[in-house]
């Protein structure tokens, strides 16, 4: 039994679409009667829209900022992305400026240099980001490596510190000790005193 081939088809002399065979005729009719072919991109549109269609997408325009001209439809790319006069940031100072100034700023701008918080010298910006990396990794290392040694025993400067600190004691101890002392002659001379003055009253009453 022969199965009808669907599959088969012809290719329309208007549009250069490959149509199913067995609707090439009406296909035809309508794709002459209702479609035009773009002249410049070859797209096919509406006869209806033909004029619109090239106002729109093909039509040259100027390009506000840097006055190039260009078709319509490509001015949006054009502005954001490939437009000398187009406003960029600087990556350093994040200053605005036109696209075809930014090399020349950067080149100066990311010579400047800024201290770092973390070793106290003076990085070039170009190179702030690697160098914040490196040294946030040294800083680490030394804090592991000082903690350690705190564990371990005290550094020379702490003994150090608590040696001046047992001097600064010293003194102080000792005019304590010298206080002490004072109070205790002194008490025992007033005792003595009044032993000897009440035993003179007494020899001289009895004379």
């Amino acid at each position: 039994m022969a199965v009808a081939s669907e599959a088969t088809t012809s290719l329309c002399s208007h549009c250069g679409r490959d149509i199913p065979s067995t609707n090439i005729d009406l296909h035809s009719v309508h794709c002459e009667r209702n479609l035009e072919k773009c002249k410049i991109c070859g797209d096919m549109v509406p006869k209806r829209h033909a004029e619109e269609h090239f106002l729109n997408t093909h039509a040259s325009v100027s390009c506000s900022l840097c006055s190039e001209t260009m078709e319509r439809d490509i001015l949006a790319i054009h502005k954001g992305e490939n437009c000398p006069q187009r406003i960029v940031t600087c990556e350093f100072c994040e200053f605005p400026l036109p696209a075809i100034d930014l090399a020349e700023h950067q080149e100066v701008c990311g010579n400047r240099t800024e201290l770092c918080h973390l070793c106290r010298r003076y990085i070039r910006l170009r190179e702030r980001y690697s160098h914040e990396n490196n040294c946030e990794n040294v800083a680490a290392a030394d804090h592991i490596a000082e903690s350690s040694r705190d564990v371990g025993s005290a550094p020379p400067e702490r003994e150090e510190a608590r040696g001046r600190g047992a001097q600064r004691r010293q003194p102080q101890e000792f005019s304590t000790r010298r206080l002490i002392f004072t109070i205790a002659i002194t008490g025992i001379a007033v005792l003595l005193g009044s032993l000897f003055f009440q035993k003179k009253g007494e020899n001289n009453v009895v004379h």
